[in-house]
């Protein structure tokens, strides 16, 4: 997307909801900077600088604005990018990488040098990592102490800072306010204890809940998942942490219909013993709902490549996400050549075997998702007794292998290619449960399982071979089109 001034200039006059979070604006008068979907008065043209992220506008030294609430702005997709590895590095930051850790542990998983790291991530946001990391931070307590009466100190540690003096100190020198001013223009109070926390998560519209909510219920592991109308809960480990998240669209009062804040939002609900992961925990539940997605761009491209009837119907659509590379990567194993309906029995009893008892409020959220290393210890015979065949058995026992021995990563950002590669090398993987893993797991927005029967189905009743080349005018959303095409099958 191409953010000249002029570019900028447009969408800040009407407010164009597409851009934001895809730029902010830096007010010179007011040292503040906004979301282009601020509703306050706009500036004078002549007194606006625009950024490709916060942490550039915090660093040439203006304040997040009270009203619009940048920290609230959703995400930009990896395809965005123009230099995979700057955008990998930046999405790992804002999962909380460098908390506590530093940046030559980050680059180390890159295989690149720390200087190496530094130079790709300012040429691609205009920061170094550890200013974008402590803008992550600060936005993330900027958020808890506006929206949850958390402990002033459970804040700081929640948002990643190593402790209350350097958080109080940061806060100040960025933002010209203490925190505990900032929670004494809210509701909060700071000596409460409470139980749960919750947030908004947003998203550029349309988002098609019930489409995402339909997928998540045919699939909910039993024990791990529920879904209940629009609501989605299960449970989680996370960081060493152990729990339950349920989400659901942001519920909008007739006197709060108006509130900024509250619109294109999902309303996330966790037990405050899961903050210490917050910062991992609401990067992956961005994630499994794909909120980083660009609906606009995606559908644009989609409608003029042959799929308009289909991009009209379904506005909106998604691609579901995983919590869990290796939960994600076991359940496209065991539903090779079986029901939907069968592979969710199977993936209940391998939670039970496998996953870690987990108390929560809930008694249909009871159990973690199943552990790789544990799957990898147990016997051909053990897992044929779960309900699967030899063959699938042994499968499974090589993906767990992987994953457990550290060999094999399946989680977003990582080299897609090789990821898939190594996938199709494991005996009865092949390119079919390759490309749904990159689509669901690996967040690869172009993966594309053609040799799929409803897919061809869908497609005309098209050859693999003849998908493949038809598919060439969807890059690079070709795991959009997919779920378009499966979506028509059930209409």
């Amino acid at each position: 997307m191409n953010l000249n001034r002029a570019t900028c200039i447009r969408a800040l006059d009407a407010r164009d909801p597409r851009f934001d979070g895809v730029f902010f604006v830096g007010v010179t008068s007011t040292r503040i900077y906004c979301r282009p979907v601020c509703p306050a008065p706009p500036p004078r043209r002549d007194r606006c600088q625009f950024f490709s992220n916060a942490a550039a506008a915090e660093r040439r030294g203006f304040r997040p604005c009270l009203r619009c609430r940048p920290e609230l702005a959703p995400g930009n997709a990896i395809i965005d990018a123009t230099d995979r590895v700057a955008r990998a590095a930046s999405a790992r930051i804002a999962e909380g990488a460098l908390n506590g850790r530093s940046v030559d542990a980050l680059a180390a998983e890159f295989d690149i040098t720390a200087r190496q790291l530094r130079r790709v991530i300012e040429h691609q946001t205009g920061v170094t990592p550890v200013e974008l990391a402590q803008t992550h931070r600060l936005l993330l307590a900027k958020r808890l102490l506006t929206d949850t009466v958390l402990p002033m100190t459970q804040v700081a540690f929640a948002s990643g800072f190593q402790s209350v003096r350097r958080f109080d100190a940061l806060f100040q020198e960025r933002y010209r306010l203490t925190p505990s001013a900032l929670r004494r223009k809210t509701f909060a109070s700071d000596d409460k204890p409470v139980d749960t926390v919750s947030l908004t998560l947003g998203y550029r519209a349309p988002l098609d809940w019930g489409a995402l909510m339909a997928f998540f219920a045919a699939r909910a592991t039993p024990g791990v998942e529920d879904v209940e109308g629009d609501c989605y809960a299960r449970t989680v480990s996370i960081n060493g942490l152990s729990g339950w998240v349920r989400v659901q669209p942001t519920a909008m009062p007739r006197r709060t219909a108006q509130r900024f804040s509250d619109k294109r939002s999902l309303r996330v609900e966790i037990p405050s013993s899961l903050t210490p992961a917050l910062m991992p925990l609401l990067a992956k539940l961005r994630q499994l709902f794909d909120l980083d997605a660009d609906p606009a761009v995606i559908e644009q491209q989609l409608a003029a490549s042959g799929l308009e009837h289909l991009v009209r119907t379904r506005p909106g659509l998604r691609v579901p996400g995983a919590m869990d590379g290796f939960d994600l990567a076991l359940r496209a194993v065991l539903g090779q050549q079986v029901s939907v309906k069968g592979a969710t029995t199977i993936a209940g009893r391998f939670a039970e075997k496998f996953g870690d008892a987990i108390a929560t409020p809930d008694p249909r959220l009871c159990r973690g998702a199943p552990v790789a290393s544990r799957v990898a210890s147990a016997s051909v015979a053990d897992l044929r007794a779960l309900g699967v065949t030899t063959a699938r058995a042994e499968t499974v026992r090589a993906l767990a292998e992987a994953v457990a021995s550290g060999a094999l990563r399946i989680e977003p950002n990582v080299d897609v290619a090789r990821t898939t590669a190594q996938l199709t090398a494991l005996p009865g993987i092949g390119d079919w449960t390759a490309q749904y893993i990159a689509m669901r797991a690996l967040r690869w927005p172009d993966g594309f399982p053609a040799s799929d029967l409803w897919l061809r189905r869908a497609a005309g009743g098209m050859t693999t071979a003849k998908l493949v080349k038809a598919s060439a005018r969807w890059q690079p959303w070709r795991a959009y089109a997919a779920m378009h095409l499966w979506s028509s099958t059930q209409d």
